[in-house]
């Protein structure tokens, strides 16, 4: 009896311990992990997927490695570009575990394995970038910089996603400048605009004078509108229109005196030359006219 009692127990001690050690061996994987089991130091394929899955105790280690994308921002970096501007360049990398074994076995620290190499792709296509592309091409920079990082990072199961610059920070010196050129730009063009417009206006008027000149009302009724929009403003302007016909007679008041001014020039140089041929000068007395009557 006692015998038989002794074996119930030992029996029921060996079923429970072999139950606790099934409890210690089911792990679970959540649906963006991946588990990798190691047993006695060697990596055991294939790799466990999400949900309820069993190991063996104490023999069996399992990782589990988080296959989500990670958003890593990159350190602000300095560096001087091609055109030798010192600029201040921050990123931010995004990335995925595609392979957990090599995530686990061929880099100890894969985050900051992709850091270390972001930060010196960084500051490498700083150095062979120009200030223009930094601020108005990062597209093909961005592009560029995902290249560089991934390169290295395939081998550690590591896909890069995307990679994006966020700021450049430049020196205020080169803000200023960068300001006085854009300022200069804008004056530029609105110069040109201006003297565009100006050119556009003067040939209008151009036309216009043509089309008046043919026709003499034409201006007329031009300077009568032009005298109801000065009176229609309350001002202290006074107006004085000045008849054209007015004009006309002084001008030619002008070319008729011009004839006699030429006879006096002639007559003058007439009697030059009389004199320069040998003939005497008349003699012109100064003593009045009463004394010679006297003698």
């Amino acid at each position: 009896m006692i015998v038989a009692l002794v074996i119930i127990i030992v029996v029921g001690g060996i079923v429970a311990l072999v139950g606790l050690l099934a409890a210690t061996g089911l792990r679970v994987v959540r649906q963006y992990e991946r588990g990798v089991v190691f047993r006695l130091g060697r990596v055991q394929e294939p790799i466990r997927e999400a949900g309820l899955t069993r190991i063996v105790p104490i023999v069996d280690r399992m990782r589990k490695v988080n296959t989500q994308i990670v958003t890593m921002p990159i350190p602000a970096q300095d560096g001087i570009t091609r055109d030798n501007v010192t600029v201040r360049v921050d990123a931010v990398v995004y990335f995925r575990v595609n392979d957990p074994v090599k995530a686990t076995v061929q880099v100890q620290d894969y985050e900051f394995a992709v850091s270390q190499v972001a930060q010196t792709s960084l500051r490498s296509i700083i150095g062979k970038s120009d200030l223009d592309d930094l601020l108005s091409n990062r597209e093909a920079l961005n592009q560029g910089l995902a290249l560089m990082i991934d390169s290295p990072a395939v081998g550690w199961g590591v896909e890069i996603d995307r990679v994006e610059i966020k700021d450049v920070a430049l020196p205020e010196s080169m803000k200023r400048s960068m300001s006085r050129q854009a300022e200069a730009e804008r004056e530029r063009r609105s110069r040109i605009i201006t003297a565009d417009g100006e050119f556009q206006a003067s040939r209008k008027l151009a036309s216009a004078a043509t089309v008046m000149s043919s026709s003499p009302a034409a201006l007329q009724l031009r300077l009568l509108q032009t005298i109801v929009e000065v009176a229609a403003e309350k001002n202290s302007t006074v107006v004085l229109p000045f008849p054209v016909e007015l004009l006309r007679f002084l001008e030619n008041a002008t070319a008729e005196s011009a004839p006699g001014s030429g006879a006096m020039a002639a007559g003058a140089n007439g009697t030059s030359a009389w004199l320069r041929e040998g003939h005497a000068r008349p003699s012109v007395s100064t003593r009045p006219h009463h004394l010679k009557n006297r003698r």
